[in-house]
């Protein structure tokens, strides 16, 4: 997977741009994305307007049934998304684990042929806005993940890069960043989330995919 990973050419920016002016990039993702999206903001203030629905954007179901919405009227300029974690989790309605996660007596939310399907489905909608196209992988799946399996992660990810590979969109690989995290990056054992460091070490990398795919007007 690390070496399908597509290399970003820099395009530099146009200095003293007004706010109006400025690109515009939509973050799409699920909680993962909502702890990084405010640092890149950070980050990219007053080089790229940098945006993200009001919710979070879980499985890819729920991608096909809001998208038009988080795309909205805004031309956008960049577009950096990714759906998984809430594709691959396994729940139950009886479990009292956060989310009714259990993989052992739950079903996965969305099979990975069905998830194809779907991924398929949204890079082409997010193909018709012309925003430069951006697919972050799935974050690394940690030991004793309540709804999810070691590895399917992985196999998630590969699917998704097909699909990518298919529509020559480009990849920035959180998955392989992750991977590589020490357990203090995590808000706890067997937890996908991270800690405020971890979300900035993932926003560091966000932010340096999306300024080197910004298009200027």
């Amino acid at each position: 997977m690390r070496s399908f990973i597509l290399l970003l050419l820099a395009v530099p920016l146009i200095p003293n741009m007004s706010v109006d002016e400025l690109p515009q990039a939509l973050i799409l993702g699920d909680s993962i994305s909502i702890g990084y999206t405010p640092h890149v903001k950070t980050l990219l203030q007053g080089k790229v307007n940098v945006s993200r629905p009001q919710a979070n954007c879980g499985s890819t179901v729920t991608g096909l049934g809001a998208i038009d919405k988080w795309l909205g009227p805004t031309d956008w300029d960049v577009i950096h998304f990714n759906w998984g974690l809430h594709d691959l989790c396994y729940r139950h309605p009886d479990s009292k684990t956060q989310g009714n996660r259990d993989k052992i007596k739950g079903t996965q939310a969305v099979s990975p042929e069905q998830y194809e399907q779907n991924l398929e489905k949204l890079v082409q909608r997010l193909q018709k806005t012309g925003a430069r196209l951006i697919f972050a992988t799935t974050t690394v799946v940690p030991e004793g993940e309540a709804g999810r399996f070691v590895g399917d992660d992985d196999k998630y990810n590969q699917i998704a890069l097909r699909v990518m590979q298919k529509y020559s969109v480009e990849v920035n690989d959180l998955h392989a960043l992750t991977s590589r995290f020490t357990a203090d990056m995590f808000s706890g054992p067997g937890n996908v989330h991270f800690t405020t460091n971890g979300s900035r070490k993932l926003a560091d990398q966000v932010a340096a995919a999306i300024t080197a795919t910004t298009r200027t007007p």
